[in-house]
């Protein structure tokens, strides 16, 4: 089976528009024809490596799609990275050859490994055949919370089985036409997005640089049937409040058949808030680099607001306690690790066999980190990481996310992170550091009476701090660890 049927018979349907540049999949084609030939020039043998700097341009697609064809492994970078973290990242994978798109500069110098800038132009052509095989497509490095970043070695069987599940949740066509801005290093912005939508054989609208006005523009562009919006829950914010004060963009986003958000959860706040300005729900979903998407809201049902919905089709989902026992329970309120399996699984962390091991199962099962609940539908919703977001406080356990949806319901209060802080008569006590909206100067006391109103007493704060901003990663999660130390 081909992972890209319509590359493989390349014809005129339009594959992707990236800024001001558009290109038809027999146009894409060719120009990973190109780089193919570039790789058999300089000596990149099938089954080695090649990093490719995530720069937002054709060319940069082209390459990755190039690697897929022969037989070589991309490692995606991205252009941000600091230069301590792209020397772990190429000590870590040993790349034969840096790609970067020849209308940017390398970020950084990179130990001994060829640096090479190329421009392919688009032209007629056709794809060889890219088996969806057991042979490493991706690999993805994590985002190091814990320590070093980790390489997870995604197979081209992962990327076919998780896109077909997806294909399946969200009744995706070659009609539709992806828009989103999201970075082209993780599963959201690559996988789903340029992958997914090239598998399905529509196409990817990508915004360099995100804006409400881009995604409205994108969304709305002429040469569209039906378009799907991707963007993280920062995004949505950000159009929340642009669409607030223009029809037009409320008018906008009233056009996409599905809009769907990842990484982080939505607040229960900002799904009512976008539903109101534009009279359309968000489908979230969840998923980690390691397994890429395990539950999505299917595009036959409404917006489950609070919950990332059901597993997808293909994958098997299971709560577990901290011994990884399995707990039957469906009643939304017994907190348990996620775990899953799926033929989407990865194939491991490169080069670690001693993480792997810890994560993942002889028989197969991944255990995410994430805590959740289960409904008796099987929707699931996400509490958040148990190394951060399980609080161990005078002999409860507690979700951090029930708090923060419980804070994020105050009128005052635009962003919120709780985290257990160590305590020696509690074990943990839990505080709250919050972002105000703009003119508001709420008391701690009153943030704290308000959870005590609709929560525990023991889930209370026993602190709260506000800060200008939270701490947050590339793809808009949170970074607690950074918080209450």
């Amino acid at each position: 089976m081909s992972l890209f049927p319509r590359l493989a018979a390349a014809d005129s349907r339009l594959a992707l528009i990236i800024g001001e540049h558009a290109w038809t999949y027999a146009q894409l084609a060719e120009a990973a024809s190109q780089h193919v030939a570039l790789l058999e020039r300089v000596g990149v043998e099938s089954g080695e490596r090649v990093a490719v700097w995530a720069h937002p341009s054709p060319s940069t697609a082209a390459a990755m799609l190039g690697n897929f064809a022969a037989g070589v492994t991309t490692i995606p970078l991205n252009p941000k990275l600091g230069s301590g973290e792209v020397a772990h990242i190429f000590r870590d994978s040993d790349p034969k050859l840096a790609f970067c798109a020849e209308s940017f500069d390398v970020p950084h110098e990179v130990l001994h490994v060829p640096s090479l800038r190329a421009a392919y132009a688009p032209g007629e052509g056709a794809l060889a055949d890219i088996d969806e095989d057991a042979t490493p497509g991706l690999i993805l490095y994590t985002s190091g919370t814990t320590g070093p970043p980790k390489g997870a070695v995604i197979t081209r069987a992962n990327i076919a089985a998780n896109l077909d599940s997806l294909i399946e949740a969200w009744e995706w066509t070659a009609r539709d036409t992806v828009v989103h801005s999201l970075p082209l290093i993780h599963a959201h912005g690559l996988v789903l997005g340029l992958l997914g939508s090239l598998r399905v054989g529509g196409a990817l609208h990508f915004v360099p640089k995100f804006s409400p006005a881009g995604i409205a523009a994108a969304i709305t562009d002429a040469r569209h049937q039906d378009t799907m919006c991707f963007a993280v829950p920062t995004m949505y914010h950000r159009i929340a409040e642009a669409a607030e004060e223009s029809p037009a963009l409320c008018k906008a986003f009233r056009r996409p058949r599905l809009l769907v958000s990842g990484s982080a959860g939505l607040s229960l706040r900002e799904h009512e808030h976008i539903r109101a300005l534009t009279g359309r729900g968000v489908h979230e979903r969840y998923g980690l680099t390691e397994t890429l998407i395990n539950c999505g809201v299917p595009a036959s049902s409404e917006p489950m607001p609070g919950y990332v919905g059901p597993p997808l089709p293909g994958v098997e989902l299971k709560l577990v306690d901290e011994q990884r026992n399995e707990l039957d329970a469906h009643d939304d309120e017994t907190i348990g690790e996620v775990a899953v399996r799926s033929r989407a699984v990865f194939a491991g962390y490169l080069n670690r066999e001693d993480a792997t091991a810890e994560v993942l199962g002889a028989d197969g099962w991944f255990y995410t980190g994430d805590l959740a609940t289960r409904r008796k539908d099987g929707a699931i919703r996400i509490l958040g990481r148990r190394s951060t977001d399980l609080i161990k406080t005078g002999g409860y356990r507690v979700g951090a996310g029930e708090i923060e949806a419980c804070l994020l319901e105050h009128p005052a209060v635009r962003e919120v992170a709780i985290v257990g802080v160590p305590d020696d008569d509690l074990g943990q006590r839990i505080e709250a550091f919050v972002v105000l909206k703009s003119g508001h100067d709420e008391p701690a006391d009153a943030l704290v009476a308000h959870v005590t109103g609709q929560l525990s007493p023991h889930k209370r704060p026993r602190a709260v701090h506000v800060l200008a901003e939270l701490p947050r990663n590339a793809m808009g999660k949170v970074q607690k660890k950074l918080l209450g130390s």
